[in-house]
């Protein structure tokens, strides 16, 4: 399978590139050069998309704007970078025949649904998005984008709400593993998982994803094992960890 990965440059885009790999004939898009980039450009640009969507059999769209990027891009860029690119690349998509569309969303565009004050919150999949910033509210935005593509009949799409992801410390990282943290390594082959994903539309639940995984892994799907003592000592206790995120999956004509 022929697989364009764009946003090939960043820890997302890295990850599933060389995971995607393995088995497959990948091409990375970034504006940013990198050892995993194959063509070194904007998801902006018309020319250069047309190109290299020929004979592509799908696309992980993991270019964007993110929660590092708000309050030094101006708001106008991200609607530009996150939903106008978005749009034209679907378009691109359906236009040149690739069937199948694999977006990198969020979890982070629940916002203030994950945050309140005076009490914790537990999020599912069917909780109403509350976005906060411009990054979850363009990230919506290009969902609902993608939304209209696949209603249309012309393309399908498979929407991975992924946790946090920063490259962070690790005692940091383990703090945020026990609520709403995952391991890049997940999401890179749940990516690869949603390549051959049934295309009915659903809610996949954590219990979904691991379901996702453990019919590639052949048996149990597990998470990264956990490397911190308080994060370890916390699941010991009983605490859950958040999972692999959200994924939601679009096919034409049905109703996301």
């Amino acid at each position: 399978m022929k697989v364009i990965v764009t946003g090939s440059s960043g820890r997302v885009g890295r990850a599933v590139r060389a995971a995607l790999g393995v088995h497959h004939e990948v091409l990375g898009v970034d504006v940013s050069p990198s050892s995993s980039t194959d063509v070194v450009a904007s998801i902006e640009d018309r020319v250069v998309l047309e190109r290299v969507l020929g004979g592509a059999d799908a696309v992980v769209h993991a270019a964007g704007l993110h929660a590092p990027h708000v309050g030094r891009v101006p708001d106008s860029r991200f609607w530009e970078v996150n939903v106008t690119a978005t749009r034209l690349l679907a378009g691109l998509c359906i236009q040149v025949g690739v069937p199948r569309l694999i977006f990198t969303s969020t979890t982070a565009l629940y916002g203030r649904a994950s945050t309140r004050a005076d009490a914790a919150s537990w999020v599912t999949e069917e909780t109403p998005p509350s976005p906060r910033t411009i990054y979850h509210r363009t990230k919506l935005s290009a969902e609902a984008v993608l939304r209209d593509a696949s209603r249309a009949g012309e393309l399908d799409v498979v929407v991975i709400r992924m946790a946090r992801c920063f490259p962070e410390s690790a005692p940091v990282m383990a703090v945020f593993r026990m609520h709403r943290g995952v391991d890049v390594r997940d999401v890179a082959e749940l990516h690869v998982a949603a390549l051959v994903a049934p295309t009915r539309f659903s809610h996949l639940h954590r219990r979904g994803l691991h379901a996702v995984l453990a019919d590639r892994r052949g048996g149990p799907a597990r998470r990264r094992r956990c490397r911190h003592p308080s994060a370890c000592s916390s699941r010991r206790r009983g605490l859950r960890r958040k999972g692999l995120g959200a994924a939601s999956k679009h096919r034409s004509g049905v109703h996301r």
